[in-house]
């Protein structure tokens, strides 16, 4: 564990100062700008295995792992040396190619309620595209989210609950207007009444209702004992399509994601993360006579110039051709243990926190962000560098080992003391 002199941040103060007379607020995501947390944002140099070093030297056990896509560490030799070999062949093509049809096949087999899908550059592509074909295939105007549930930046998705438990959306950023808004409806999350609620006092309006199976950007928050179940009951009832977003625990919490983790099966799944290794991509896919209506075949449009990259998919593939059968019970264990002592020391102190995990997803939840930001930054001091925020989730990777668990679980039991 690194002692707990301030380490140097000169070269990163010095370009975060450039950064920021070319950025908003200095980045290009708002999370990295350390507004929650304060201090000065460090800037990555490179990174291997379970650990990043910025541009100051500095050393940490990193728990950011680019917001999940880094599974299997930072620069695999087989992802490294398959974009390698795909740059080598050209970066872009617009045209077909054939990684795009090796990688949806390593999807299809791992999630069976994908039979077709669309490769896009993005997350919030994906989702986006995912509510179109919904809206398209069904011809109602309207879909439900659950509060505290992220599915990208898209006009619609940017809303919160109104002034009830569960009712008609409200712009959450400015640009967003009320007309967009009022057709997302929220619902709160692991609320099973007020989704009943709402498709009844909306009946045969309600396209889809999309949902992080785990929630992991209100901090990793599971689904509660059949709620999954009770989704996919009272939508099927409804005649509205049930949207899994597994852009984070698609091939992170299981290999068939959540929906193989729960035993739920949805209309459509939105992936992302993972299946590029590192590259930008997302991904939507579901049964055939729902995925038929995107165009070419059907009438609901969506392109992407860099859909499909070569790169991405070459990244991709090898990312899920390298998750073989021992590595999920490697993060299993290492989420377990890590789970469990940092329960033992909170317990210990009597602090007012909470640990949460579901697999390699964690976070301590603290009862303030001010105790939050001093844990962050007293963890940061001691070279573990965890997510600025605590509405996100620690990500666990396959290279974490002993020695990074230790390393952590020794900064933990300083800035848990120091946080109290």
């Amino acid at each position: 564990m690194r002692e707990a002199t301030a380490l140097r941040t000169t070269r990163s103060e010095e370009i975060m100062t450039r950064a920021a007379r070319l950025f908003p607020g200095g980045v290009n995501s708002p999370v990295r700008a350390f507004r929650q947390v304060g201090g000065i944002p460090r800037v990555i140099d490179r990174a291997a295995g379970a650990r990043v070093w910025d541009v100051d030297g500095n050393e940490y056990v990193d728990y950011v792992g680019s917001w999940g896509p880094m599974i299997l560490g930072h620069a695999h030799p087989d992802v490294v040396a398959a974009v390698q070999d795909a740059a080598a062949r050209g970066m872009s093509y617009g045209a077909p190619n054939q990684l795009e049809v090796e990688l949806a096949d390593e999807i299809v087999a791992a999630m069976p309620s994908i039979e077709r899908l669309r490769f896009v550059s993005s997350g919030t592509e994906a989702a986006m595209s995912a509510l179109r074909v919904a809206r398209g295939l069904t011809g109602r105007p309207k879909i439900i989210k659950l509060a505290g549930g992220y599915h990208g930046h898209a006009d619609g998705l940017l809303v919160r609950a109104g002034s009830g438990a569960a009712g008609i959306g409200r712009p959450t950023s400015a640009g967003v207007t009320e007309a967009t808004a009022a057709d997302t409806l929220v619902a709160p999350y692991n609320d099973l009444d007020a989704v009943a609620r709402l498709l009844d006092e909306h009946h045969g309006q309600v396209a889809a209702l999309i949902v992080e199976p785990v929630a992991a950007n209100m901090g990793v928050v599971p689904p509660a004992l059949g709620y999954l179940a009770g989704l996919r009951r009272l939508t099927a009832d409804a005649g509205t399509l049930l949207i899994f977003d597994e852009v984070i625990t698609g091939f992170r919490v299981a290999r068939g994601g959540a929906q193989a983790l729960y035993g739920v099966t949805p209309d459509l799944t939105v992936l992302g993360k993972i299946i590029g290794g590192g590259l930008p991509v997302g991904a939507y896919g579901g049964r055939r006579d729902v995925m038929s209506v995107v165009a070419p075949e059907g009438p609901v449009y969506q392109a992407g110039t860099l859909s499909g990259n070569p790169l991405a998919m070459a990244a991709g593939l090898a990312t899920l051709r390298a998750l073989t059968d021992d590595v999920y019970p490697r993060l299993e264990s290492y989420g377990s243990e890590l789970e469990t002592a940092l329960t033992e020391i909170i317990k210990g102190l009597e602090l007012e926190a909470r640990v949460v995990r579901v697999g390699s997803l964690l976070t301590v939840f603290f009862a303030d962000d001010a105790r939050f930001a001093r844990f962050f930054h007293d963890m940061l001091e001691r070279g573990v560098m965890l997510p600025p925020s605590q509405q996100e989730a620690w990500f666990i990777s396959a290279a974490h080992g002993g020695a990074e668990i230790e390393e952590t679980l020794a900064a933990a039991d300083y800035a848990f003391s120091e946080a109290s």
